[in-house]
């Protein structure tokens, strides 16, 4: 006969108690489940058995195994709340181990998904409720400490139970395999700790796809998954036990991991090794996220770590580049990084798409594998790669000095962004238009080639206002090679520039802000226009103090920011008057700058497009 334990997790010093069904005694070994150690062996003579756990064992995932009894129970030794050992904290899916156990009388389990005699409530008060026969999430437990990674666990009950003070102290939260049920205390618990900065790695799929309730002190699990026989329904709408998604909850699990079951593809029972055929295509291979892996564009990776279930956001071709439209939930920061088409497997349980991604939510940043399987194939150099690739970024500090590639750009002169787009000015003068994102679009033309005319004197530098103030129109402003001060409407369709006055001799580089346009010249002085004076017919620029050597300048957040000819990040107030210049480190190779939506963007010549915070710069 069987045995279960009275919690899924216990701290060090902590006592854990046994029930075991059936008479007779019994021998009990306790290993370490991530790598099958043996910590300690006892005979038990009584039904119950309680375990004290040793105060160094460290946070893991742990397996009693009963002899006569043949049975093993699971159990996570875990950190006490504020205390982490680690920076990176791995939650166990105990809810979803207890949805898919069958032990006991018919009708104990909530699957399958539509037998009349499902149940409603299961209790953790029973054996079973361990990993199931496939076991989704031991690749990646047993490959953590021998590629020198040290984590903290825990039961995704605890984030139930105490999530937020749990949470707190740790820089990475990461759900692995298959972690279906969630409670709207965990779902909280860890939308706040990414809206504080913390980040979250999903090496999974199916994730928070049902909602579910715990009653009796947490060992009572409901899921009626239908809003008419739930009590809860009518009461409190959040609480109802059906797909986050479903009504009358409206809360789609894609706004917390950018992607979503809806839209994913799942293949069960005897079709379960299509996954074997079934691999990832690079979409963006210039990410961070692909450092290392020598992956371009188009190749595929990761054979086998797509399925048996996955998940996806939905997103339009642009161009030959993934971009999501939003229209499921996904956050409009949510960045493509690979993608699968599953739509065949609907022969085999669901069609749908794969859609690996990043994303920021809050001050956190997001990475969502979107397979069950991912840890199971870790063997696979390109998938090792991945995964360093994001623990290491995602449990580390924040680096002030990084910027990110989000898109290729060719040669330039100029960058701006206006009206939710870049525009940039190639060196003879071409307008180029792309979308102010960190998905790599690509660039488009939004004028014709030069005029013979006017490629003799060609727009050199561009600004932007934010919006329309003291007489400034918001548009594209320019200054050619001669100083002729352009403006153009911000279309992406040909519109011809306009000119409206005059520019000091030798600008280098524009911007706009409070009203006015700044320019650098190539006497290293800052000066000013306020466009209500240009209205007037007064085409001074007066002079606004040291450039301290800018060669690139652009306004955001109502500030100028500059890089100087030693490639160092400087800022200063947006004033007519002398202002000082402070200095905000490396601006790394990016000779041109642009603001746009809390970003600094900035091209060098690596022929990437990248940006970075302006909070951290």
């Amino acid at each position: 006969m069987p045995a279960y334990a009275d919690a899924t997790s216990c701290i060090p010093g902590g006592t854990l108690r046994f029930t075991l069904l059936g008479p007779g005694p019994d021998t009990v070994t306790v290993h370490d489940a991530t790598d099958d150690r043996p910590l300690l062996t006892a005979d038990v003579d009584c039904p119950v058995w309680t375990l004290t756990v040793p105060e160094d064992w460290p946070s893991s995932l742990y397996r009693a195994v009963f002899t006569m009894r043949s049975h093993e129970v699971y159990f996570v030794v875990r950190r006490p709340a504020g205390t982490p050992s680690a920076a990176i904290l791995v939650s166990l899916p105990f809810a979803t181990w207890q949805a898919y156990n069958r032990s006991g009388v018919p009708g104990e389990s909530l699957y399958y998904a539509e037998e009349p005699t499902r149940a409603a409530r299961v209790s953790f008060d029973r054996p079973g409720g361990g990993p199931p026969p496939e076991r989704w999430e031991d690749g990646l437990l047993r490959w953590l400490r021998p590629a020198g990674y040290r984590v903290d666990y825990c039961s995704n009950l605890d984030l139930h139970a105490d999530g937020p003070a749990l949470l707190r102290g740790y820089r990475l939260l990461v759900v692995n395999g298959h972690d279906e049920y969630w409670s709207k205390e965990m779902r909280d618990a860890v939308e706040s700790f990414t809206a504080a900065g913390g980040n979250v790695a999903y090496f999974a799929a199916n994730t928070a796809y049902w909602q579910v309730r715990f009653e009796d002190g947490g060992r009572t699990m409901v899921c009626y998954r239908d809003p008419v026989r739930d009590p809860v329904a009518a009461l409190d709408p959040a609480r109802t036990t059906v797909e986050w998604a479903a009504a009358p909850v409206h809360r789609p699990e894609n706004t917390m991991t950018g992607v979503g079951y809806r839209h994913g593809a799942g293949a069960w029972g005897d079709f379960m090794d299509v996954m074997k055929e079934t691999d990832y295509t690079a979409r963006f291979a210039e990410h961070w996220v692909f450092a290392g892996t020598g992956l371009r564009d188009g190749d595929r990776f990761a054979l086998g770590a797509v399925g048996y279930e996955t998940d996806a956001a939905l997103y339009q071709e642009v161009d030959g580049v993934p971009r999501i439209t939003g229209g499921d939930g996904t956050p409009p920061s949510f960045v493509v990084l690979a993608t699968a088409d599953l739509r065949h497997w609907r022969r085999y349980g669901q069609g749908g798409h794969a859609t690996m991604g990043v994303f920021r939510l809050g001050a956190g940043t997001v990475f969502n594998a979107a397979t069950v399987n991912w840890g199971n194939t870790l063997a696979d150099d390109v998938v090792d790669r991945i995964t360093r690739n994001v623990l290491d970024r995602l449990s580390a500090p924040p680096d002030p000095a990084r910027w990110d590639a989000i898109g290729p750009v060719p040669e330039l002169a100029a960058l701006v962004a206006c009206e939710h787009a870049f525009w940039a000015l190639t060196p003879d003068g071409t307008l180029l238009v792309r979308a102010a994102c960190a998905q790599n679009l690509r660039w488009h033309p939004a004028l014709p080639a030069p005029s013979e005319e006017a490629s003799q004197d060609p727009p050199v530098c561009l600004a932007a206002p934010r919006e329309a103030v003291g007489g400034m129109a918001v548009g594209l402003y320019a200054v050619t090679r001669r100083g002729r001060l352009l403006h153009r409407e911000p279309i992406r369709e040909p519109a011809p520039w306009q000119e409206i006055g005059t520019a000091p001799d030798g600008v280098l580089a524009l911007a706009s802000a409070d009203g006015s346009l700044f320019a650098v010249t190539e006497d290293d002085r800052l000066r000013c226009l306020p466009l209500a004076r240009l209205a007037e017919g007064d085409h001074g620029w007066p002079d606004a103090g040291d450039a301290e050597g800018a060669v690139a300048l652009t306004a955001a957040g109502g500030l100028l920011f500059a890089v100087d000819r030693n490639r160092r990040l400087r800022t200063r107030l947006p004033t007519v008057t002398q202002s000082a210049w402070t200095d905000l480190g490396s601006a790394g190779d990016r000779t041109i700058i642009a603001g746009y939506d809390g970003h600094l963007a900035g091209a060098g010549g690596d022929g990437l497009l990248r940006w970075r915070d302006i909070a951290r710069a």
